[in-house]
């Protein structure tokens, strides 16, 4: 019993000196000064660099699911579409949309347009000290660069998918490098080039649900139009849509994987900074709300599925993942993480509900990508108003104010472009050709069967 008494009497003798040692240590560390601005310097670069690396991947995941999600008679010509239209975007935004979107200041129209062709974007001097580097608070030039282009880049990604099956090669590589040189860049350089729309006007996106995704739908759905659907998609008596399955399945829920980990480096890297402990926990804070949002989406679409048709529908889930990307996208880093889910599952609901929709407009979206990016794109603009965003300035009228200049001015601005094509050198193969799939008609290979004719 004695010993008893003694032992937490010795336990806390023991102890004392630990304490105190713990007690200086935290003292310590609440005293720690913040990096330097170098340090801070490389980890913001290292954070576009990661991120961009990310965003690139989704690339391949845009190739996945455009390559499962059609014909096997049309594989290899969205294969080729993909890698082209990545390549192609990587020039144009060199040669004129880096400056374009990021005038610095140096604006032709102020606020609202730099210039038809500013000086291609140049990189830092090889081994630039921080002092002469071109922003030492902000992150190197070649980092920003090659993030900013992977998002640029995506967008063309969204137009190929939606266009599938029917288009010729190079009018719509004509298309994307008047899209990624020009239409983007410019949209784009009005809320995150310093334009009209960044200036207190209550307009809030911050990895891209409007200022990308819907962006890309708007110039998809101007193709969409202009091109017409493909042959026997619906029947002209009745108002039938008749089904066209993919070729594989199991690439297309591969492809929406890949897009689900590339969109970490979407939204984890538009926080922008990483040169802080506060940074460090938002971005991880966007990491969780983005993953949330993209579940949320898939289960609320496949709910919704089943409850309508009475079976689940696997391009319908995939879809509602994507659409739970997008909607998260305008605003992944204030919502708490219940309310990442309501978000994401609305915008599965959206993309189930829209398809039928663009069916009966006659618009054929072969992947689903205006539903997706555009309509899934606009709830998460709206969306941002839960919140207000993570400085509180958005307003209803700001936000309705930005989707309406910047996906009216891609539409139109690409409806023009669609036109002029297809006045110029026709945008679409011949029936023929297009029965024969654009593998045949367009790239040479030799016909095989086809099993998922529809």
């Amino acid at each position: 019993m004695k010993l008893m008494k003694t032992l937490p009497l010795a336990a806390a003798a023991i102890a004392l000196p630990s304490l105190g040692l713990a007690q200086e240590a935290t003292e310590t560390l609440e005293a720690a000064p913040a990096v330097t601005e170098e340090v801070a310097w490389i980890f913001n670069s290292l954070l576009f660099l990661i991120g961009g690396f990310l965003v690139f991947f989704m690339a391949a995941g845009f190739a996945m699911l455009e390559g499962g999600l059609v014909r096997s008679k049309n594989v290899t010509m969205q294969m080729t579409k993909n890698i082209s239209l990545f390549s192609l975007a990587a020039i144009m935004y060199w040669l004129v949309g880096y400056n374009l979107m990021y005038p610095l200041g140096d604006w032709a129209i102020e606020g609202y347009f730099s210039g038809l062709f500013p000086a291609w974007g140049v990189l830092e001097p090889v081994g630039v000290a921080l002092a002469d580097a071109d922003d030492p608070s902000y992150a190197s030039t070649g980092s920003d660069f090659i993030f900013q282009l992977m998002f640029c880049a995506a967008t063309a990604s969204i137009v190929s998918g939606a266009l599938a099956e029917r288009i010729k090669l190079w009018p719509f590589l004509i298309f994307v490098a008047v899209l990624t040189g020009f239409i983007y860049p410019l949209t784009a350089s009005w809320q995150w080039g310093g334009g009209w729309l960044s200036e207190n006007m209550g307009f809030s996106d911050f990895a891209g649900s409007t200022v990308v995704h819907a962006c890309g739908a708007a110039a998809a759905l101007a193709g969409a139009i202009v091109l017409g659907p493909r042959i026997g998609k619906y029947s002209k008596e009745g108002g039938v849509v008749n089904p066209m399955p993919g070729s594989n399945l199991a690439l297309a829920t591969l492809g929406t994987f890949i897009l689900w980990l590339g969109w970490f480096g979407f939204n984890g890297g538009s926080q922008l900074a990483m040169g802080s402990a506060g940074d460090v926990a938002d971005i991880s804070r966007i990491f969780s709300n983005t993953n949330m949002a993209a579940a949320a989406g898939a289960m609320a679409a496949l709910i919704l599925s089943t409850i309508l048709y009475k079976k689940p529908d696997l391009t319908l889930v995939l879809n509602g993942a994507l659409a739970g990307l997008v909607s998260i996208t305008a605003e992944p880093l204030a919502p708490s993480l219940g309310l990442a889910l309501i978000i994401g599952a609305i915008g599965g609901v959206i993309v189930v509900l829209t398809v039928p929709l663009l069916d009966k407009l006659k618009i054929d979206d072969v992947v689903g990508a205006i539903p997706v990016h555009g309509f899934a794109g606009i709830w998460g603009t709206l969306a941002v108003l839960l919140t207000g965003g993570y400085h509180g300035e958005a307003t209803f009228g700001g936000q309705l104010v930005g989707m309406v200049a910047i996906i009216g001015t891609t539409f139109v601005l690409s409806l023009i472009v669609w036109l002029i094509l297809k006045a110029v050198m026709g945008i679409r193969v011949d029936e023929e050709a297009e029965m024969n799939g654009l593998d045949v008609s367009e790239l040479g290979m030799e016909a095989y069967p086809d099993f998922t004719k529809g």
